[in-house]
């Protein structure tokens, strides 16, 4: 999803005019926040917008502690999607397929074993999920790069 976009989703869930209020700018800004913006193209009439601005300030200083910063405001954290080795991935997608579903399962193992003994589960045992969960979100990462770079088409 575009910057623009983002943008006009979260304006339109209280209003443009709100918005606009809200951070002291005038409503035709937060518009222009909100249409798609080129700069080669004269006749947009989008506006760079914070969102461009903050993805500007973290290509130029390759710092991720800036959007990390934004997660926490919104009551969250930054984790970056693992590299994905594309020499080494899987083409087969009913082999992905299989490796992501048995991931899955192991971190679901962890879980119901961690809780069958006292119900509860103990930092050893939240150590253990959180090992297979970020097992996972790499097998699972990798399987959707694996797709969007179109290594799971069916040959003619």
């Amino acid at each position: 999803m575009r910057s623009d976009e983002v943008l006009k989703q979260a304006s339109d869930t209280i209003g443009v005019k709100a918005l606009a209020a809200r951070l002291k700018l005038s409503p035709a800004l937060v518009y222009k926040w909100c249409e798609a913006y080129d700069p080669t193209d004269p006749d947009t009439s989008g506006a760079r917008n914070p969102l461009d601005r903050l993805a500007d300030i973290v290509e130029a200083t390759g710092d991720l502690e800036v959007v990390n910063w934004l997660c926490h405001q919104a009551g969250g954290f930054f984790v970056p999607n693992p590299e994905v080795d594309m020499k080494r991935m899987n083409t087969d997608l009913l082999v992905g397929t299989q490796q992501l579903v048995r991931k899955f399962s192991n971190m679901l193992e962890e879980v119901s074993r961690s809780i069958a003994d006292d119900g509860l589960i103990e930092p050893a045992e939240a150590a253990r999920i959180r090992f297979h969960w970020e097992k996972l979100k790499r097998v699972a990462e990798s399987f959707v790069v694996a797709g969007e770079s179109g290594l799971y088409r069916q040959s003619p």
